[in-house]
């Protein structure tokens, strides 16, 4: 859970109790009058997604690893590195080399068309990830993993409608919420099918260097993309109640159907152990006493 000063991470260690991490939030993204200027403020969402998304899951993966109380396994180093290259040059293979290479051989079928290639190239990049997210769905681990992210919508949407943060009463609310990642993912793969479509340079020779300039732009506007859609996605939900702007929400909600799953308890009450200091830290919320088994096991790890 991320808050404007805070952000805080709760999960269960081999002993099921909860474990928590606290800590303030410092860079210039979040404390800067200009990091909340409309369109930079989207590139806070890929720093959460980047930075703070990764050093939360190698801390998560520490705790996970402690097989007896007080012994601490430290994911750092070579390990964190690795596990982080792999990922995202699978991400970037997976999302951006693939589509690109695809579009640009199944064009060369329809007369070569550059609107034709880019509008191949949205289309693939939207399927290739409904696929993998299908995919990856079918797994047990990714199933808890959705549940958890269930947990946090439901925790947030009762939050907002100002109901207790109790597990019984959390537990009434939805699993989908407007302001989720799923539905800012959807929006990124949209926009940037208008954005990149000028850019197939399929003029440019020789051809592997139409597709490097084609790759390399894709890259250098993620966070152009990235802005765009964080900005449409803060309207929407601001005006959610405005039906042009439920036609707008609604398939990042459908989307989110893939993502989502019904939390048991113990999920609900991992959820809330995470947003109560966030809450208390923007002094919206007194300090958590009585979070059980919560308790700090130190700084995310760092991959340095």
């Amino acid at each position: 859970m991320r808050g404007r000063k805070s952000m805080a991470v709760a999960v269960r260690n081999p002993q099921g109790e909860i474990v928590l991490h606290e800590e303030p939030l410092t860079a210039k993204i979040y404390t800067s009058n200009w990091g909340q200027w409309p369109l930079v403020r989207g590139l806070a969402m890929l720093w959460d997604a980047l930075g703070l998304g990764i050093r939360a899951l190698l801390w998560s993966g520490e705790v996970a690893a402690q097989e007896d109380e007080g012994e601490k396994v430290e994911f750092t180093g070579p390990v964190a590195w690795t596990t982080i290259a792999v990922s995202l040059s699978f991400a970037i293979g997976l999302f951006f080399l693939l589509p690109t290479f695809a579009a640009r051989w199944l064009a060369t079928y329809v007369n070569d068309d550059p609107l034709v290639d880019a509008l191949f190239e949205g289309v693939i990049r939207l399927v290739v990830f409904l696929a993998y997210l299908w995919v990856i769905g079918q797994f047990n681990d990714i199933k808890r993993v959705f549940g958890y992210h269930g947990a946090e919508h439901k925790t947030i949407n009762a939050y907002e409608a100002n109901a207790p943060l109790q597990v019984a009463e959390v537990q009434k609310f939805s699993v989908q919420h407007t302001r989720c990642g799923t539905s800012f993912l959807l929006y990124v793969l949209v926009i940037s099918i208008l954005l990149f479509a000028p850019l197939t340079f399929s003029d440019v020779e020789p051809s592997w260097l139409a597709l490097l300039l084609r790759f390399a732009t894709r890259l250098a506007l993620v966070p152009v993309v990235a802005a765009i859609a964080y900005e449409i996605i803060r309207f929407s939900a601001a005006h959610d109640t405005n039906p042009l702007m439920r036609m707008l929400i609604t398939p990042g909600l459908w989307l989110q159907k893939m993502t989502t799953r019904e939390p048991d308890d113990g999920m609900v009450a991992c959820a809330i152990a995470a947003l109560q200091p966030v809450l208390a830290a923007d002094g919206k919320a007194p300090a958590p006493t009585n979070v059980v088994a919560a308790r700090s096991v130190g700084s995310p790890a760092s991959a340095d």
